[in-house]
């Protein structure tokens, strides 16, 4: 997601459903304690929570 991923990309890298990848992302929000998807973004990017693109990519 971070790294500008569809869902499906990230459902398959991770060996899950759609729909399964699609519910744990909607969840993100709520587990981070954030009012969307982007400030969860930040405070997961703040916690060190992401890795950091490669390569440029």
């Amino acid at each position: 997601m971070a790294n500008g991923l569809k869902g499906e990309v990230i459902a398959k890298w991770m060996g899950l459903s759609v729909r399964a990848c699609r519910g744990h992302i909607a969840g993100l929000p709520d587990m981070l304690d954030a009012h969307g998807r982007f400030q969860a973004g930040v405070i997961a990017a703040r916690a060190g929570l992401l890795e950091p693109k490669g390569d440029g990519a």
